[in-house]
């Protein structure tokens, strides 16, 4: 039996012609992944937040040599809240330069939204000033101490007041650099419990404790103690609209902070010292090892030996 010539490719390849590749003509979609991209935010500070920072430095720095020369005026014996306040804006003045510079500065990413299955869709990378919070860290402390002595507060209180403040400002850093929006505010929360409680040592136990003094000590720091705490309730303020709810830009950040910190640290500390001052009364007085240095008496002395009898 003969076999037609092309009988045999027509069984192989149906309707294919002789040396032509077959082709897929199947009108199935072919399976793609589309990536969602987050969309980002990005909030950096201009000329004006950068040169605000270093008006404040200059500032900070002027008004520390001025603090030093009023401490360099005054006896040794009632030089301490001299030392403090300048030791307070000479902080202010190496956390400025340090944000001017741009050493204290970092850049964090905070997750706005995300979809059901957790893939990130909206993010801000916004600049956090870290060094100011070192700033607080240390001079709020100090700032408080002034205070307390100012009053007479007694040494329990003076010692919750000072973990309570490192409290408050180690949350405020927490929440500056939590990965979301939820965490972010409760440390925001734990921030303003602190505070809570600076406000009743300070304003309470404060109070009680300068009601032993004369008349014009009692005004002074009631005065300059509830200028204190209307200005740190503004603090936590700012921190809300600006790092927590992103409602004011770092260039309004800045420059919020730059007034706060110049009335709360130079115009305070001017306020405190000229004061104080003329009130031979609100001086505190310290002798002993902080004028004197260590006596003979009691010190050990290199070299002093006791012979063998």
């Amino acid at each position: 039996m003969m076999i037609p010539d092309g009988l045999f490719d027509q069984v192989i390849a149906p309707g294919m012609v002789p040396n032509q590749r077959a082709t897929h003509t199947s009108t199935l979609p072919f399976p793609t992944v589309t990536p969602d991209i987050p969309i980002v935010h990005e909030q950096y500070s201009s000329e004006v937040g950068h040169k605000t920072l270093w008006v404040v430095c200059v500032l900070m720095g002027i008004s520390s040599l001025v603090f030093y020369a009023l401490a360099m005026r005054a006896p040794v014996q009632k030089r301490l809240l001299h030392t403090l306040t300048a030791f307070i804006t000479t902080i202010a003045f190496l956390s400025y330069y340090a944000m001017a510079t741009g050493t204290g500065i970092d850049i964090h990413t905070t997750i706005i939204k995300q979809n059901k299955l957790h893939v990130i869709t909206e993010l801000v990378k916004r600049q956090v000033f870290w060094a100011r919070y070192v700033d607080w860290a240390l001079t709020t402390p100090l700032l408080l101490l002034d205070l307390s002595l100012l009053a007479g507060i007694n040494g329990a209180s003076i010692l919750v007041l000072m973990f309570s403040d490192v409290a408050m400002i180690l949350s405020g850093l927490f929440a500056a650099f939590s990965r979301d929006e939820a965490q972010g505010w409760g440390w925001y929360a734990f921030a303003c419990i602190a505070y809570l409680t600076i406000v009743y040592q300070l304003g309470y136990k404060g109070r009680h404790a300068v009601a032993a003094k004369d008349n014009k000590t009692k005004m002074f720091f009631g005065s300059i103690s509830l200028f204190t705490l209307l200005l740190w309730t503004l603090y936590p303020i700012v921190w809300g609209v600006a790092d927590g709810a992103r409602v004011v830009n770092v260039d309004g950040e800045i420059i919020a902070y730059a007034v706060l910190d110049l009335l709360a640290k130079p115009v305070f500390g001017l306020w405190l010292l000229l004061t104080h001052d003329n009130m031979t009364r609100t001086t505190p007085s310290i002798g002993g090892f902080w004028a004197h240095g260590l006596s003979s008496e009691g010190t050990l002395r290199v070299g002093d030996g006791h012979d063998d009898a």
